[in-house]
């Protein structure tokens, strides 16, 4: 049985708890307005599609949809492949994890020095701290190293700032994200962002490399922190990537 428009919208509204839901959308785009704005905005017109379908996209990669679009003009069938980052939110700000790995798997990723990578992973706890006094007995703030660290530290970011964004945000590869979809259903309010990456990646870049006040690294406005919680196991002195995806609305 076919959809009505209505009902195509109440999915919307009801849904939204993963990502097959965004997927379900997307496959429902003749009757939902919500995909049809997607869709307009990603430059198609709505005239010229002859199909869409949505799938998942298996593995680890920054990618979590791939919506394939075939269109029609002038007698030409092509397809298009779109690969969309999603993020979904319930609030009107707060903290969503973009990227979690071990210390010695982003020194491969970014061919990070030992003398950084020993600091980083001070900052995770991987090695314990190499003085006293510290906040923390497991692991060291970044505030707490020297001055002489904290400038090492500091000065490999701010030389491979973009390549570590685009990393974290776009990923490599055939499924490297192309878009960024964020959809905040705080209650009755429902709204969507869709964005092209490299906007995505202006937007989050945007501001220096800095030390906080609570001793983390702030890299524009991406957050870097020890990834902390799970129930004291290890995977806890992994280091994690952070931002608030609701910032996308301010432009």
């Amino acid at each position: 049985m076919k959809k009505t428009a209505e009902e195509g919208s109440k999915t919307a509204k009801d849904g939204f708890k993963n990502e097959q839901n965004v997927i379900d959308i997307f496959n429902e785009w003749k009757i939902n307005i919500m995909a049809q704005e997607w869709l307009c905005t990603m430059g198609y017109k709505l005239t010229e599609i002859e199909s869409v379908k949505a799938v998942k996209v298996k593995g680890n990669y920054k990618s979590d949809i791939q919506v394939q679009i075939k269109i029609s003009v002038k007698l030409k069938d092509e397809i298009d492949c779109q690969n969309i980052s999603i993020k979904l939110v319930s609030t009107k700000h707060g903290f969503n994890q973009i990227d979690k790995r071990w210390v010695d798997k982003y020194v491969i990723l970014w061919n990070i020095p030992e003398n950084v990578s020993k600091l980083l992973k001070y900052y995770s706890g991987e090695t314990a701290p190499y003085k006293d006094n510290v906040k923390d007995s497991r692991r060291m703030f970044i505030n707490e190293f020297s001055d002489v660290d904290q400038n090492l530290l500091l000065r490999f970011f701010e030389q491979n700032k973009v390549l570590i964004l685009t990393d974290i945000l776009k990923g490599r590869g055939q499924f490297s994200a192309e878009w960024m979809l964020v959809i905040c259903h705080d209650g009755d309010i429902l709204q969507s962002i869709l964005k092209p990456m490299n906007e995505v990646l202006n937007f989050y870049s945007q501001g220096s490399i800095k030390i906080t006040t609570q001793g983390n690294l702030k890299i524009g406005r991406i957050t870097v922190q020890r990834k902390g919680g799970d129930a004291g196991k290890k995977t806890a002195q992994q280091l994690q990537f952070k931002m608030d995806p609701m910032d996308l609305f301010e432009f």
